[in-house]
């Protein structure tokens, strides 16, 4: 079922023209042929005894045992800026571009915007989840991704945001802050730190790359995919450059996209293909001379090459995202990325962790960034962490752990032994404080 495939160029799709912004609709151009991913390869990284008070931050919420009828209901970080959140979805339709992992003609990409909200009085708080992609996460995330999750005894689609569904956003212009996901991650997976720096006052938009996000929920179908889409990978796209290259390059190519699209909110038109009314006031809340990106793993990846790329990004942090492709051989070194080979004249920061199991293979690429001494480029690292502390992951792991829903191996292969109380900040801060001293809000 989970396999690797590219689209063969003969654009068999419907059309969609009822796509707002689309005149015309052309088929997929040639694309690397089908090929299946290989098994990712995972092992325990360090081992720490249980949390004993599981989460002590505000918001999230005891040890953690709230339970549904159908399982555990786990909570997020509360953010703590001064302001209410108001979140609204982005449908985004790329004419220009076809799918480059299955056959439909267009590429489509969903956001999640994250405001301050002027009032949330009569708009109810989001989920983390829709209930349609709750159901494949639970299936995939926690079988080919992260097989340390839990199978059973977690009902995903009940965690709540602290963001109000289409608030009036506050007609301010503030700045706006796009995020990447892992890859397999969904964006819905950074949302306590899109709250937090929204409650800050930045506007975040964070992005999923379907056929490489684990799933992903549109508004409606379209041939070609169902209502929910799932990822193509079954494996690492790591050891394999091809498809390593086309997800790069297409999330860099989705993140440019999204910049235009906002663009056009900002002039007062909607982007969104499904015509769907958006909240008050939110074009008016985007201020596109002040833009930052921040990404996780190949988020990350993407994030710093895409500033290197487009000068509309002026800062970035990229959260251990390798920056070379993968070897064509063993016992070859890849290709670095441009952002390496030649450096950056804007603020980058390279926020990693000490417990991450590539951090070896990492080293080069941030390395030859980091020898280009043009004083824009910072290095940070997070002790007792591991990979996934930088998604809500480091807010789920300890309860899932102290619900007995995970072992403390699999919690310290995903976040590490850190403490939640330590990490849910320690990351927060990391971000907030560079894109405050990069992109002053005020």
């Amino acid at each position: 079922m989970f396999r690797t495939t590219f689209g063969d160029g003969d654009g068999d799709g419907d059309g969609e023209r009822g796509d707002r912004g689309c005149a015309a609709e052309r088929g997929p151009d040639v694309v690397p042929g089908s090929r299946d991913g290989a098994t990712v390869t995972r092992r325990t990284v360090t081992k720490s005894a249980v949390v004993a008070a599981a989460l002590l931050l505000a918001g999230v919420g005891g040890t953690g045992r709230a339970r549904a009828a159908d399982g555990l209901t786990m909570r997020l970080p509360a953010p703590t800026g001064p302001h209410r959140i108001g979140a609204t979805t982005l449908y985004l339709v790329d004419c220009s571009r076809h799918d480059p992992w299955e056959r439909i003609p267009v590429r489509e990409v969903m956001a999640t915007v994250c405001y301050p909200a002027r009032t949330v009085s009569g708009h109810p708080r989001t989920p983390q989840m829709t209930e349609g992609a709750a159901e494949l996460f639970k299936e995939i995330d926690t079988v080919f991704f992260h097989p340390g999750l839990p199978a059973t005894g977690v009902n995903w689609a009940a965690t709540m945001t602290h963001a109000h569904q289409d608030a009036p956003a506050q007609p301010v212009r503030r700045p706006v802050l796009l995020y990447s996901p892992g890859g397999g991650d969904p964006r819905t997976l950074g949302t306590h730190v899109a709250e937090e720096l929204a409650s800050h006052g930045y506007v975040v938009v964070t992005i999923d790359h379907p056929g490489d996000t684990s799933e992903v929920e549109f508004p409606r179908e379209r041939q070609g995919r169902d209502k929910v889409r799932m990822t193509v990978f079954r494996g690492d796209p790591r050891t394999d450059p091809e498809i390593f290259r086309t997800a790069i390059g297409t999330r860099v190519a989705d993140t440019r996209f999204v910049l235009d699209q906002l663009e056009a909110l900002a002039a007062g038109h909607s982007p969104d293909a499904a015509g769907r009314p958006l909240p008050a006031d939110l074009g008016r809340a985007l201020d596109l001379r002040r833009v930052g990106g921040y990404g996780h793993s190949a988020g990350g990846t993407a994030m710093a090459e895409t500033m290197y790329e487009d000068r509309r990004i002026r800062a970035a942090v990229n959260m251990e995202g390798y920056l070379d492709h993968p070897p064509k051989a063993p016992g070859q070194e890849g290709e670095l990325f441009p952002v390496a080979r030649y450096g950056v004249d804007r603020p980058l920061l390279l926020l990693g962790t000490e417990d991450f199991t590539g951090r070896q293979a990492l080293e080069r690429s941030w390395s030859a960034l980091l020898a280009h001494q043009r004083g824009h480029t910072r290095r940070r690292q997070l002790a007792d962490a591991a990979h996934w502390v930088f998604t809500d992951y480091a807010a789920m792991a300890p309860q899932l752990q102290a619900a007995g829903l995970m072992t403390a191996d699999s919690r310290a292969e995903l976040v590490g032994a850190i403490d939640p109380a330590c990490s849910v900040p320690a990351v927060r801060h990391h971000i907030r404080t560079f894109f405050d001293r990069h992109l002053p809000r005020h």
